[in-house]
């Protein structure tokens, strides 16, 4: 069994360790170190495993570690880690935004196998969508370590290029706001013609769920989808032809453009605080 530690134990870690356990892992071979008493009396209430609240602790003799928790704390836990990952020298996983390899090697130790991976929300139902990225000490074994932890919560990618994760965090890590944004645009003006709320909602989302289904099982381009949707001069052709007309392609090009440069400015911040 892989010994595989947690440093933050929130809602990715929470749900990274229940997709493991549900293929297999043992709870034995998982430690989760947690700030919060509360926190790790309800981690290892409800899945068993060994929690700390010591950073070090946790990472003893880890086999695989990963760093489960927000951008700017990651310059602070290099006290507490960069000792015992230079001598057991784990696969450091890290699923924070915006923090790049190299910032990593810095913070840790430039001997580590490290991976950086950018994980979306609806990980935590099990239907997420993940970039990886892998430093040049990451072995094969290592990487198919890697993407069977990020499996358990979703479908994952490998990205070959770092400077494209801050386009996955851009398309898939900020994404599910994008559709949610969506949704509640469609909602409102359903809401605005006169339609109850709740079923406007409810239908609303639906459609987004089975429009997600369909491009996913179907594995047909979206753009067939849609021509396939579309009727001449039907109700469809005139609500995209609406959106055409208010550019829609472009101001989502335009925000996926302002999510990958603020990716890039959260790594410049840390740079300029560590």
């Amino acid at each position: 069994m892989t010994r595989l530690a947690f440093i933050g134990g929130g809602n990715m870690a929470r749900s990274l360790i229940g997709g493991l356990l549900k293929t297999g892992a043992a709870a034995s071979s998982i430690r989760v170190a947690e700030p919060h008493a509360q926190a790790r009396e309800a981690l290892a209430r409800e899945f068993g495993v060994a929690t700390f609240a010591e950073n070090r602790l946790a990472a003893e003799d880890a086999q695989v570690l990963v760093l489960a928790v927000k951008p700017q704390i990651m310059p602070a836990l290099q006290a507490e880690l960069r000792e015992p990952l230079q001598r057991h020298r784990p696969l450091l996983i890290s699923i924070a935004a915006g923090v790049r390899l190299d910032q990593l090697e810095r913070w840790f130790g430039a001997h580590l196998a490290v991976v950086r991976c950018m994980p979306n929300t609806p990980a935590l139902i099990g239907a997420g969508a993940t970039g990886l990225v892998a430093n040049a000490r990451v072995s094969p074994p290592q990487k198919a370590q890697a993407q069977h932890i990020l499996d358990a919560v979703g479908l994952t990618r490998w990205i070959d290029d770092e400077a494209l994760m801050d386009t996955v965090t851009a398309l898939s890590g900020s994404g599910p706001a994008y559709f949610f944004a969506l949704v509640e645009a469609l909602e409102d003006a359903a809401v605005a013609q006169g339609m109850p709320r709740d079923t406007a909602r409810a239908l609303a989302a639906q459609t987004c769920l089975g429009a997600g289904r369909m491009l996913v099982e179907g594995g047909e381009a979206p753009g067939e989808l849609r021509r396939r949707v579309t009727s001449p001069n039907g109700t469809t052709q005139a609500a995209l032809e609406s959106f055409a007309a208010d550019g829609l392609a472009g101001i989502v090009a335009r925000a996926v453009q302002a999510a990958t440069r603020r990716g890039a400015d959260l790594a410049a911040e840390l740079d300029a605080r560590s």
